[in-house]
C-alpha cells in the first residue's frame, strides 16, 4: 500500500488514530500523525539498515533534547564554544570561568559541549545548577567534565548535527572563545544560520582574553579576503561582535535584550515583540533609516498580537512592530534590532 501524508490511507489512518488515542496525552496529533507516517514510509521505501538507524537515532536524540530543555524554555541561555584543550593555568581559562560565573549571577543558564578546557571552565563558573551539557560520543574527549557528570541536564549525542541543533536552537546568545577546528566549525555554522535567516538574530560574541588577538586575526581575514572578493557583504559584520573582557561580553548580550524580546513571522510579515513601546517619532525614524530592508511599498508600524500568536499567550500583551521585511539582508535586520535597543 502506498502511503500519503493526506488522509487517503483508509485503514492505516484509522489505525494511527486508534494508536494515538490508546497511547493518550498526544498534544499535537496532526504532527505526530505525520511523524508516524514518515516512519512507515521510510520502512517501505528504504531497505538500508544504516539509513533507518540514522533516522531512528536522530528522532530519539531530538526527542530527548526537547524533553531536557522543555522545562527551561523561559530562561535565557548562552551557548559557549571553545577549545577542549585549554589548560586551567591559561589566562583564557580564567576568563571563561569568570564569564560563566557572571552569567549565572545575572540569571542566565549556560550550554556547553560538556568537555574539558573552555567548556569545563564555563561550567565551573556557572555551577551545575545553571549548566547544560551537550556531549558528543567520540573515541576521545567524550567523557563529560566533572561539573556535568551525572547532571540531569547532560545529553550525549551520536550525531554532530543533532548536537548542533541543540546548541543553536536553545540559545539566546552565543559566545565563542578561541579554539580549534570544532570551535571554528561552530562559529561558521552559527554565522551562516543567522546570515541566511535560518536562525533568529541573537548576540554572537567573539571573546578574546584581555590583549588576545585570536579573533582579530579571523576578522582581518574576513575583511581582507572574504569581503574584498565579494564572498560576504559589509552588513555581515553586524552579525557578530568581538570583545576582550567578560564585562564587554555581558554588556553586549544584555544590550540586545534591552527592548527587543523576540520575533515571529505571521502571514509573511515580521512581528517583533518589544519589552517597551516606541514613540511615533522613533518608529518614523526607523522607517526612514531602514527602508532599504523593506519590501517595495512596505512599512514599519506598531501593532498588536496576531490571532496566530495565540499559542504564546504569555507574550500577548507585549507591544509589537509589524515589519514588511524583505527577508534578504539579515545583517540589516540585526542593525535594526540594535537601533530598537538604543531608544
Amino acid at each position: 500500500m502506498k502511503l500519503h501524508f493526506t488522509r487517503t490511507n483508509g485503514p492505516v489512518d484509522e489505525a494511527i488514530d486508534r494508536l494515538m488515542e490508546q497511547a493518550g496525552g498526544i498534544r499535537r496529533p496532526e504532527i505526530v500523525r505525520e511523524m508516524l507516517l514518515a516512519a512507515l514510509k521510510a520502512g517501505q521505501e528504504d531497505d538500508e539498515r544504516a539509513d533507518l538507524r540514522l533516522m531512528n537515532t536522530t528522532l530519539k536524540e531530538m526527542r530527548f533534547t526537547a524533553k531536557v530543555f522543555g522545562p527551561y524554555r523561559r530562561l535565557r541561555k548562552v551557548t559557549v564554544f571553545g577549545s577542549a584543550r585549554t589548560k586551567p593555568d591559561e589566562p583564557v581559562y580564567a576568563t571563561a570561568r569568570e564569564f560563566g560565573r557572571q552569567l549565572a549571577e545575572q540569571g542566565y543558564m549556560v550550554i556547553t559541549g560538556a568537555g574539558g578546557g573552555i567548556m569545563q571552565a564555563v561550567n565551573e563558573g556557572a555551577g551545575p545548577d545553571h549548566s547544560f551539557g551537550v556531549n558528543i560520543r567520540l573515541p576521545f574527549e567524550q567523557k563529560p567534565n566533572p561539573v556535568l557528570e551525572g547532571n540531569p541536564r547532560l545529553i550525549s549525542y551520536k550525531y554532530f548535527f543533532n548536537r548542533k541543533v541543540a546548541f543553536i536552537k536553545e540559545a539566546h546568545a552565543v559566545a565563542l572563545f578561541p579554539g580549534g577546528f570544532g570551535t571554528l566549525d561552530e562559529a561558521m555554522e552559527t554565522l551562516t544560520l543567522i546570515q541566511t535567516g535560518k536562525r533568529d538574530p541573537l548576540p554572537l560574541v567573539l571573546v578574546d582574553e584581555p590583549g588576545g588577538t585570536y579573533w582579530t586575526q579571523w576578522i582581518r581575514f574576513f575583511r581582507e579576503v572574504l569581503l574584498l572578493r565579494g564572498y560576504i557583504g559589509e552588513t555581515d559584520f553586524t552579525l557578530f561582535e568581538r570583545v576582550d573582557s567578560v564585562g564587554d561580553a555581558l554588556e553586549r548580550i544584555g544590550r540586545f535584550y534591552r527592548r527587543y524580546h523576540s520575533l515571529r513571522y505571521v502571514n509573511g510579515q515580521l512581528v517583533i515583540r518589544l519589552l517597551s513601546p516606541l514613540s511615533d517619532e522613533q518608529v518614523g525614524a526607523l522607517r526612514q533609516r531602514f527602508r532599504d530592508m523593506l519590501l517595495p511599498g512596505g512599512a514599519i508600524q506598531p501593532g498588536a498580537a496576531f490571532p496566530q500568536e495565540a499559542d504564546q499567550p504569555e507574550l500577548a500583551e507585549l507591544p509589537r512592530l509589524i515589519v514588511d521585511f524583505n527577508r534578504q539582508n539579515f545583517g540589516r535586520l540585526r542593525a535594526f534590532i540594535d537601533a530598537l535597543n538604543e531608544g
